[in-house]
């Protein structure tokens, strides 16, 4: 037998591994290249890790970067404990080892310390696991609180009812959803029952009154707003659109037992002239006499001044029927969304509002194709002016006074201890303004 060269031998089995080296790395090289190319395109399978890492991201989330709300959602199935306001994954196993706990307040004004202090916080946590479901929803829920300043019409529908729709709109394209509701008075319940139902076909789940637990596919705690009476911007969903829901939700005909009946084609223009209380601030003093000019000028005037025993629809019957609508800043005035687009809204602006009578009234009307007319009260017409000096910044200058300080102190000047006494004369220039543009649209539309 030939003797093997120990030498050779080693060399042959060195110039193997440089060899096998040599391939090896390129096709490490190759493997790295094809790893961090770009993956449009592609499917990127994750690690056991990053998988679990991102369930546990997607199940339970909480969007708190905005001014006027918290956002939560859960995307997997959870059951709610009304007892102890907690919502709990049904199953606990899809998300990390360490609990997840998560607080919110669902109600979009979360700026302002006096309201959010009257919300209840609700819990979401992916562990313990929760109670057995007892009453089983196959569709998602949408929970927020009927507290703050509910029970004011204005934040009824700026804190409440606009953000609900934004938040349907925008999460939930068929708009199949549970409301699950905190604060949820009976009062409330009854006043907004037909607009709810227009939100919802299923019943409403109560926070407060129920003690069952309610099984959901997912959820979304919070509501999402964007300032005052304003809908997302850049979004196909206008005020108007909303507009078209309170017609849903009000438009039924023989509303008018406790007002005149709807104008017939050869009536003159009807003017809702909205009336305030005594002693609750922006009262106009000489009412009388200015609903008097308003008669002259053509008007078949209609005084109203919205209470709790006057029903929304009958509300809505009356504005929605109506060609104009005139009346001093305030919460009633919320109202002027059942006018119909084209007719006819002025707003009487006391002084040191301009601003906030833009916000929640002047821009909603234009949003919603309404004309709208401000009539800036002038300085003898406020009743300020026997308690401030005219040199008073209070008077002089309202907007320097007030700075970015909206404090209780300054809304109680302008809004509670100010009454306003028109000026006929100039009332009248911006009431005939007002019956041109009734007379025109009541021709046009009836």
């Amino acid at each position: 037998m030939r003797k093997r060269n120990p030498a050779a031998t080693a060399t042959v089995f060195l110039a193997l591994i440089i060899a096998f080296l040599f391939v090896f790395e390129i096709n490490l090289s190759s493997i790295f290249r094809l790893s961090s190319a770009p993956t449009q395109g592609k499917i990127r399978r994750l690690t056991f890790g990053e998988q679990r890492r991102g369930k546990a991201k997607q199940v339970i989330s909480c969007d708190r970067s905005h001014k006027e709300y918290d956002l939560c959602s859960i995307t997997g199935a959870t059951v709610v404990d009304p007892v102890t306001s907690t919502f709990f994954l049904v199953d606990p196993t899809i998300s990390d080892p360490g609990s997840i706990v998560e607080k919110i307040k669902p109600y979009p004004r979360k700026w302002e310390n006096f309201p959010m202090q009257r919300i209840k916080e609700l819990t979401i946590t992916s562990g313990p696991s929760g109670p057995e479901c007892e009453v089983q929803h196959n569709s998602p829920a949408i929970v927020f609180s009927a507290g703050g300043y509910t029970g004011n019409v204005f934040h009824d529908f700026n804190d409440g009812f606009i953000p609900l729709f934004i938040t349907i709109n925008s999460i939930y394209k068929n708009q199949d959803v549970v409301l699950v509701v905190s604060k949820a008075r009976d009062w409330w319940l009854n006043r907004y029952k037909n607009l709810l139902h227009v939100f919802s076909s299923h019943p409403i789940v109560t926070l407060d009154n129920d003690t069952s637990t309610h099984c959901f596919p997912s959820a979304t705690l919070g509501l999402m707003s964007y300032g005052f009476m304003a809908l997302m911007p850049n979004s196909s969903q206008t005020l108007l659109h909303f507009r078209g829901l309170l017609d849903k939700a009000f438009g039924h005909h023989g509303q008018y037992s406790i007002f005149n009946p709807p104008p017939k084609s050869d009536s003159p223009p009807r003017l809702v002239f909205m009336s305030r209380s005594k002693g609750i601030g922006r009262e106009i003093l000489n009412q009388d006499e200015a609903v008097k000019v308003a008669k002259e000028i053509g008007f078949d005037v209609i005084l109203f001044e919205p209470t709790g025993k006057i029903s929304l629809q009958q509300a809505y019957g009356l504005i929605n029927s109506s060609h104009a609508m005139v009346g001093m800043h305030g919460a009633a005035l919320t109202h002027s969304l059942f006018l119909r687009p084209g007719s006819a809204f002025m707003q009487v602006m006391p002084l040191g509002i301009d601003w906030v009578g833009k916000m929640c009234f002047g821009e909603p009307a234009r949003a919603i194709g309404i004309q709208y007319i401000e009539y800036k009260i002038k300085v003898e017409e406020s009743s300020l002016v026997e308690k401030y000096d005219k040199n008073d910044m209070v008077i002089k200058d309202p907007a320097s006074f007030q700075g970015r300080n909206w404090s209780s102190d300054v809304m109680n000047i302008y809004l509670k201890e100010q009454n306003v006494k028109h000026d006929l004369v100039r009332f009248r220039d911006y009431l005939m303004e007002t019956y041109s543009k009734a007379k025109t649209f009541m021709e046009k539309m009836g």
